[in-house]
């Protein structure tokens, strides 16, 4: 597996998925196409996350916060793997975006982030699928700009298929890319590569990006996307296969335009 070695010469793939989370941990949605600006995450990742009751988060009109706080504020699907079965439909941007969620058991919801209201009926809708011995859902919350990522850095995750491939052959089963919450997905890498690329730039379509680190998973990944239920431990089969808990790796956009699946990866 490559694991920091040699750096690897000129190498192709393809855009294969393009990922993105309107609400943290909420839902998961695909992409036809996309447009990246320098220095950004990808649009409307993330934007909103719904805090709990011991957060310690006061939000000002609207539910903004002024600065990011990190992800233990929120609810995450490594609390409840129910969450990892949402489904998420976003249109629109700004104050206007609307959401359209759906949940095999908790049905669809649609909202306004925006408008009054919108966090209540939210709330009301996770109320099943949260756990009854964790601090309750408690504010929808939006930041004043950019998004509640994992991180505080304004990175766009990329994962590898065949990374995933490698994995499932290691596991002996089937594993949804939605299982890993990542924005890009790329095919046509040999296994692992990515974790060798970091601190060099590839180019997707007309995009330029930075590898900047690896991505250390959670229990979240345990979950299956379309049920719920934990099902596959993800985290030993990398731990005993390969000896950490990383996959796919943060990058930072240097120069933006719109990309869509299908589009050329380069490692000049």
């Amino acid at each position: 597996m490559a694991s920091g070695g040699s750096a690897p010469g000129e190498m192709t793939g393809r855009l294969a998925h393009v990922c993105r989370h309107p609400i943290k941990a909420i839902g998961h949605e695909e992409l036809a196409r996309v447009r990246l600006a320098p220095g950004r995450r990808l649009p409307l990742d993330r934007r909103w996350a719904v805090a709990h009751a011991e957060a310690d988060i006061a939000p000002g009109p609207g539910g903004v916060i002024d600065s990011w706080v990190p992800k233990g504020r929120f609810l995450r699907g490594v609390a409840a793997p129910e969450l990892m079965a949402i489904r998420a439909e976003a249109t629109a941007e700004g104050n206007d975006a609307r959401l359209a969620l759906t949940h095999p058991k908790a049905g669809r919801l649609d909202i306004r982030p925006a408008a009054p209201g919108a966090g209540k009926a939210l709330i009301s809708w996770l109320h099943p699928l949260w756990p009854a011995d964790l601090p309750a859902p408690q504010a929808l919350v939006t930041l004043q700009e950019g998004g509640l990522t994992d991180r505080p850095e304004p990175f766009v995750s990329l994962l590898s298929l065949g990374s995933l491939r490698a994995l499932e052959a290691q596991m002996g089963v089937p594993l949804s890319i939605h299982r890993f919450r990542g924005n890009l997905w790329v095919d046509g890498l040999p296994p692992w590569v990515e974790f060798d690329l970091v601190g060099r730039e590839i180019c997707i379509g007309a995009t330029r990006l930075r590898v900047e680190r690896r991505i250390t998973r959670c229990k979240a990944t345990c979950a299956n996307p379309e049920t719920g239920a934990l099902d596959a431990d993800t985290l030993g089969a990398l731990k005993d296969a390969y000896g950490h808990r990383d996959f796919g790796v943060y990058v930072t956009v240097l120069d933006g335009g719109e990309i869509s699946p299908g589009d050329q990866v380069l490692i000049p």
